[in-house]
């Protein structure tokens, strides 16, 4: 059973969305990074042929995604057990459920915004978001 919020509920969740969000934005932005420069890196020994791979640096690479895994999945967890679901961790957007005139929708909150005041409907995302 889905549990549907009020903006009168999602506000005060607010801080905490922003003390989990920003930091979960920051590691998932290094991953993001780390696994470009690998990517990057696996190209250019394609590429060219082969190659010398710096292992230490490869190896520092892969070991720091995979030490910031955790810490990113336990911070959707986190929000997710507020009852919130994260959309996009680019722009910080988490949605939560709401009932408008008996028709099911998003609250849909971003990252630095102090309160819920936008909302949209299961179909549409980010850009469709209508003041409440």
């Amino acid at each position: 059973m889905t549990k549907y919020f009020t903006p009168g509920e999602v506000n005060p969740l607010i801080p905490r969305l922003t003390e989990i969000l920003g930091p979960l934005l920051d590691r998932h932005a290094e991953v993001l990074r780390l696994r470009g420069e690998l990517r990057e890196e696996q190209r250019r020994i394609m590429v060219s042929g082969g190659g010398i791979l710096d292992r230490d640096a490869w190896r520092g690479r892969t070991q720091r995604v995979e030490e910031l895994t955790p810490d990113i999945q336990d911070a959707i967890a986190a929000i997710m057990n507020l009852g919130g679901a994260v959309k996009d961790l680019a722009l910080g957007l988490v949605d939560f459920p709401h009932l408008m005139d008996d028709r099911e929708v998003n609250l849909c909150w971003r990252l630095g915004e102090t309160r819920i005041g936008f909302w949209h409907g299961l179909d549409e995302g980010y850009s469709n978001r209508k003041p409440l």
